[in-house]
């Protein structure tokens, strides 16, 4: 039987969950594995204040040095949450040789360079599963039964309290507001819940995921971001009729010559495998030139899943007699800020003669044809709501025709990209 001694870095959710996880299930763990896991010490701002999990005196401490500088302790397991001191601190037990493993994805993404450069230098692990889709094993499978692939796509639902947000939309016809607050009531959607809603959350993912899916690293201030705050019952309603389903996306793309990575509402068609993943699931669709189409879906968030992935990668970091560090290409591609794709776009457009034509005049001055339209009768004050949705075009061509409709006579209300 092999010993591996924890230090935990946190006993907030993820944290006690991890704790709960080896305390309940520990003795069937060292059955499969022959590894007996003890946590030594577990670092809390407070003693007295711990989550209510069952956790002797002697293992709590306010001192992170008592886990960083212990050589006794093997691996490191991070569960502050944010940047700081979540990333310098796993810096410094990657530096003294301990394995890190977190699920932390705002600080692997911002300093994943470092962390990395660092686990090779002192031949130590990182490892993070947990830090992209909770206990789904999306990083795991892009780089061991997937490394012989040219991942050429992925699109992910990789934040559940916008799903489940969009989900009770479209089957009740609520607007945002009024299911934001019933979240946030639950429980499913912070008090403060920018990170969330306007897709931070999900561009920390995309830049963990896509830089080991491409081996071209990609930070998050080349990610375009928009968050779903601008959609509406209406969007929501109007695509449904066109045969989309609306999701918050994660998208990276990978045509050899530059990267696309972007977090956006966007329509799928109804039939495509992420449109029917609904509630707080998550779920990520991949395409590689030889495994074609493949989605993995499942609970991306939550104390018990992440404490799941957690334990998995303690086990193979405890395993591995050398750790595996993810390959970057030596030339990094660059991301691109244009990108094809169809568009939906609403506008208000005045019932009379002429504005389809200005419409479409614009439209194919820019070389953009139209896959669909539709038209709803005139509104208050004379205006119809008016829906075209695109053939694929460039983003910025499209961006250079709603900025030149005239307002007076059609008024764009939103845009949303259309993929799949």
């Amino acid at each position: 039987m092999q010993e591996v001694v924890l230090g935990l870095l946190g006993l907030g959710n993820i944290g006690g969950g991890v704790w709960d996880l080896i305390r309940t299930f520990g003795d069937e763990v060292e059955t499969r594995t022959g590894m007996r896991l003890r946590v030594k010490k577990a670092l809390v701002l407070d003693k007295r204040f711990h989550g209510g999990h069952e956790v002797p005196e002697e293992v709590l401490t306010t001192d992170g040095a008592e886990i960083l500088e212990d050589p006794e302790i093997q691996i490191v397991c991070e569960f502050l949450g944010g940047e700081q001191p979540a990333a310098s601190m796993m810096l410094r037990a990657l530096e003294n040789g301990k394995c890190v493993v977190t699920a932390n994805k705002m600080a692997l993404s911002l300093h994943l360079d470092e962390l990395r450069a660092m686990a090779q230098k002192t031949g130590a692990g990182l490892y993070f599963e947990a830090s992209v889709g909770g206990a789904i094993p999306v990083l795991t499978s892009i780089q061991s039964p997937l490394i012989a692939n040219h991942i050429e796509q992925m699109m992910g639902i990789v934040n559940g309290t916008t799903n489940y947000i969009l989900t009770r939309m479209a089957a009740e016809g609520a607007e945002y507001e009024t299911v934001l607050k019933d979240a946030q009531r639950l429980g499913l959607a912070e008090p403060d819940p920018t990170a969330d809603v306007e897709g931070m959350d999900a561009a920390y993912k995309l830049s963990i995921m896509g830089s080991l899916a491409f081996h071209s690293r990609i930070h998050m201030e080349d990610i375009y971001r928009e968050g779903i705050t601008k959609v509406t019952a209406e969007d929501i309603a109007f695509g449904r009729e066109m045969g989309y389903v609306l999701k918050l996306l994660a998208i990276g793309k990978d045509n050899g010559e530059s990267i696309e990575a972007r977090v956006h509402p966007a329509f799928l068609p109804a039939e495509h495998p992420l449109a029917r993943v609904d509630g707080s699931l998550n779920a990520i669709y991949l395409y590689g030139h030889s495994f074609k189409d493949m989605m993995l879906e499942g609970r991306g968030a939550g104390d018990a899943p992440t404490a799941s992935a957690i334990v998995g990668d303690i086990i193979l970091a405890a395993r591995n007699r050398t750790h595996p560090v993810a390959y970057f290409r030596p030339d990094p591609l660059p991301v691109a800020d244009d990108w094809q794709s169809k568009y939906f776009i609403r506008m208000k457009a005045k019932d009379a003669p002429g504005v389809l034509a200005e419409v479409t005049g614009l439209l194919a001055g820019e070389g953009i044809s139209v896959s669909a339209m539709m038209q709803k009768g005139a509104a208050p004050g004379g205006k119809a709501t008016l829906i075209v949705i695109t053939h694929s075009a460039p983003e910025k061509a499209v961006r250079r025709v709603v900025e030149a409709l005239n307002p007076e006579i059609c008024q764009v209300e939103n845009v949303i990209r259309v993929e799949g």
